[in-house]
């Protein structure tokens, strides 16, 4: 019986992040007076969303971040969206600013996301902050691109030099990962491939990938007689799944079908508990930098 991948433990790795920024924000209040505050706006009352924000207002207080949320109801006028971003983009008490995606359909998604100043914009998506992205020059990277960067460096896998296969092109992970991996830098140097829904024969891609990333958001579309053997697979999918023997009626599974591939592959994610965690942590580390950025 072939050797099972190893397990990339996010729990793990994102506890060290975590606990690295927390003395790092100590410091900061202790020698400069500085609580970074962020600021959270969640519009209507999507479960999902609802659980993400809590969960993000919980590891930001535990850290020593001083949290706001603002809860808007899901008809709110854009108007009002707005005019909230713009208090909050002149509050100087506010560090950072995230707002909850997916908005409702009738709100303008990257009208919202360019208001937002870039200087506070901690989820990284802001025209301004891509194009830094872009140039070689970060200032704030999407948290789970950076996440996954962290999860590959502390895990003893470098990309320099390797062949990344990226699955999905979205705004929040597959095009600023893409960007992120293939900066001439520390933790990165790859040699990157985008693959997404018009991508033909997928698996010719798959099958090369020193690393590959799913990003797909399809459950267990990438299965292990797609995979390169002994590569590194990443897991950024978490898809809910009908099953009767869970309490709730269902379970959390990726987008790679982690049966079989963790026989093939030399190391791999789990779902839950790989990117997820991570994505949390570098939210932290980038408040904790905008704070830094508010003082010079």
């Amino acid at each position: 019986m072939s050797k099972l991948a190893d397990i990339i433990d996010g729990k793990q790795i994102a506890q060290a992040v975590r606990q690295e920024s927390k003395l790092l924000l100590a410091e900061l209040k202790s020698n400069r007076g500085i609580i970074p505050g962020l600021t959270v706006v969640l519009v209507g009352d999507d479960p999902a969303s609802a659980v993400y924000v809590r969960n993000k207002e919980k590891a930001c207080q535990e850290a020593g971040i001083s949290v706001t949320t603002h809860v808007l109801p899901s008809t709110v006028a854009e108007t009002t969206l707005l005019n909230l971003l713009d208090q909050l983009n002149n509050d100087s008490s506010c560090h950072g600013i995230l707002v909850q995606l997916p908005l409702p359909r009738h709100l303008d998604a990257d009208k919202v996301i360019e208001l937002i100043n870039p200087m506070k914009d901690v989820d990284g998506l802001h025209p301004l902050n891509i194009g830094l992205l872009a140039k070689g020059t970060p200032r704030f990277v999407s948290a789970t691109p950076a996440g996954i960067q962290q999860l590959l460096g502390r895990s003893g896998i470098d990309p320099a030099g390797k062949r990344v296969v990226i699955l999905g092109r979205s705004n929040i992970v597959g095009k600023p990962l893409a960007l992120l991996l293939m900066q001439k830098d520390k933790m990165a140097n790859a040699t990157v491939t985008v693959c997404h829904s018009a991508t033909p024969s997928l698996e010719s891609f798959t099958s090369q990938a020193d690393i590959l990333i799913a990003a797909l958001g399809s459950a267990n579309a990438v299965t292990g007689d797609m995979i390169k053997p002994g590569s590194v697979v990443i897991d950024v999918g978490i898809n809910r799944v009908e099953d009767s023997t869970r309490p709730k009626g269902y379970r959390l599974v990726g987008d790679v079908d982690f049966e079989s591939a963790q026989h093939i592959a030399k190391a791999i994610t789990p779902v839950p508990g790989g990117v997820g965690p991570m994505t949390i942590a570098m939210l932290i580390s980038n408040t904790y930098h905008a704070a830094i950025l508010s003082v010079g």
